[in-house]
Parts: structure tokens; C-alpha cells; sequence
């Protein structure tokens, strides 16, 4: 009789556990809860030429830059960048995720240091990754490619600015 208590006992847990689990849960931890719950810092840049899935080379870029460069995201969808590749500005877009979640785009245009001048860094870029403390994203050649043609793949490593997630 003592092992059926204990028994129900346990299961009586086990029950409640999956209850208060399967519980619909708010926004937080959301990719775009994450994306607009602060700024994000700009923390390194490597760029990254590759054939086929073979590296031929690995740059780091900004190195010499002293200048913050900053990331922001709002739930209007609409998005700033704060001097771009070194270069004193403050560029605005709209952005958006894919349906899978895994792709983001902003259409914001920032003055560069091109032959152009101006591009867009973030109409394309794949999210590596993102969590409370950092933003990883890839850039460039990241769509279908020809494995016999070298393609260039950047790498924006972003930190996040102190902010309370609600």
C-alpha cells in the first residue's frame, strides 16, 4: 500500500509538471522579441571567401575602426544602423524575418567604402545565431551558388546592449 502512495504520488507530479508546461508561455525568448529588446553592438566582422565548401580565405575587417557601430530593431518593423563600415551615418530600413524564421532582411541603404558607395549589408542575411547576448549574422553569397566560383561570405558578430527582456 505504501509503494501505491508513493507511486501516485510521483505520477501526481509528473502530471502537474506537464500541465504547468504545456501552458501557453508570452512572447519572451521569440525571435522577434529578441530582435527589438535592445540595441545590438557591433562586435566583430570576418569575411570569408569560399569554393564550393572550401575556405581560400578568412579576413577580419574593421579592425582599426574606434567608431560604435550600432544595430537596432523596433516593433514597427522599422530599423537604424549607426555608422556602417566606419563611416559616420545613421541609416534607416523596414525589416523583416522568412517564413522559417531564419532569414533576415533589411532594406536599409549605408554608405560604404565600395567603388559604389552605398549597398545594402542586411537584405539577405542568414541568422547563425541569436539569444540574449549575442546576434550572429552571414551575408553575401548565402542563397543557391556555383560550386566552381568563389563566392564571399561576411560575417557580422553583434553583442547586445544591457536591456531588460519582458
Amino acid at each position: 500500500m505504501k509503494n501505491k502512495t508513493s507511486l501516485l504520488f510521483v505520477l501526481g507530479l509528473v502530471l502537474v509538471g506537464l500541465l504547468v508546461n504545456s501552458c501557453k508561455k508570452d512572447n519572451q525568448g521569440t525571435i522577434e522579441t529578441l530582435l527589438t529588446a535592445g540595441k545590438w553592438q557591433l562586435a566583430s566582422v570576418v569575411a570569408t571567401v569560399y569554393l564550393g565548401d572550401a575556405t581560400l580565405s578568412t579576413t577580419t575587417l574593421n579592425t582599426t575602426c574606434d567608431t560604435t557601430q550600432i544595430f537596432s530593431f523596433n516593433t514597427d518593423n522599422s530599423c537604424t544602423y549607426s555608422n556602417f563600415d566606419c563611416i559616420p551615418q545613421t541609416s534607416s530600413g523596414r525589416w523583416s524575418l522568412s517564413a522559417d524564421k531564419l532569414t533576415l532582411s533589411a532594406d536599409m541603404t549605408c554608405r560604404d567604402t565600395t567603388a559604389v558607395g552605398t549597398s545594402k549589408p542586411f537584405v539577405a542575411a542568414r541568422i547563425i545565431n541569436l539569444g540574449q547576448y549575442s546576434m550572429v549574422l552571414d551575408t553575401g553569397n548565402i542563397q543557391t551558388y556555383d560550386v566552381t566560383k568563389p563566392r564571399t561570405i561576411v560575417r557580422y558578430g553583434f553583442v547586445h546592449q544591457k536591456t531588460t527582456i519582458k
